[in-house]
């Protein structure tokens, strides 16, 4: 455990003091946050303050903005550029999450006829939330990838699965208060500093807060523990809120392909973020 402590807190205090390496231009590659969710109310902006209805299947950019409005709920994935499936039964939108695949390691059995998805950094925004995407950096380090993504709640809740990776990659959230460091972990985070690890392989999550004397002071959070920023006791998670995060974590840790045609029996799976039931069959 202390060799993961150090490895967080390395994480932690390398994007606050920023003296991350950055890579060179011809290596670096652009990261997308890709919208393959929405309901309720949600807008985006580029970063000029103009801000307009948000779609599924939306690619934003670092230096976009999200947010959600009341019932709003809204999920993206981090990384390289999806491609999600053309639908044909809305042709106004470019592209329409239809389709998805398990991650290798989603806690979903039963379906043995799928070809699981690489697993990918995904994040829900609840209603009444505001996310900032500050940073998604993407640099080629021979046959890996360094990922560097910097989030920012400005406002409201999340709940995040990000991935396994190297130890060159690192991947924080900024709050008004403060700075969470994090990887191999599912959480949530609200704006004022509560944190919830229900899952990690890497050890937990430190959150480095600004107390009101002007202090500042490191939790490490580990997984099972619940943290109140008031009190800065860790607690265990409790049982109905362990059942809500582990439905919310199934679906982020999903990952959204196109659908699947298998050579030995043709299945087709269909899963729908957005729809209840496949769409119809045009006419």
């Amino acid at each position: 455990m202390k060799s993961f402590q150090n490895l967080l807190g390395a994480v932690l205090c390398g994007a606050i003091i920023g003296l991350a390496a950055s890579a060179s231009a011809q290596d670096a590659e652009k990261g997308y946050a890709t919208v393959v969710r929405v309901e309720g109310r949600a807008s985006y902006t580029l970063g000029d303050g103009n801000w307009h209805p948000l779609v599924a299947g939306l690619r934003l950019a670092a230096g976009s903005q999200i947010r959600t409005g009341e019932n709003g709920v809204v999920d993206v994935v981090l990384g390289r550029q999806i491609d999600l499936p053309q639908s044909q039964w809305l042709p106004e939108a470019k592209w329409r999450p239809e389709h998805i695949s398990l991650a290798p390691d989603a806690p979903v059995r039963g379906m043995v006829t799928y070809k699981p998805a690489a697993e990918q950094n995904a994040v829900r925004l609840t209603q009444n939330t505001t996310l900032a995407f500050d940073k998604l950096n993407l640099t080629a380090a021979g046959t890996d990838v360094v990922s560097d993504t910097e989030l920012d709640l400005k406002a409201g809740k999340i709940y995040a699965s990000v991935k396994k990776f190297n130890a060159l990659s690192q991947y924080t959230v900024k709050i008004p208060k403060g700075i969470a460091g994090v990887r191999g972990t599912l959480f949530s985070l609200t704006v004022d500093g509560a944190v919830a690890v229900f899952e990690s392989h890497g050890g937990g999550l430190v959150l480095s807060l600004t107390l009101p004397d002007g202090s500042t002071k490191v939790y490490l959070v580990t997984p099972g523990e619940l943290l109140d920023p008031v009190t800065g006791q860790p607690t265990p998670i409790p049982p109905e809120l362990s059942r809500t995060l582990s439905d919310i974590f199934i679906a982020l840790r999903t990952i959204y392909v196109q659908v699947a045609n298998f050579d030995f029996d043709r299945t087709q799976v269909y899963v729908s973020p957005v729809h209840g039931n496949p769409p119809p069959s045009p006419r």
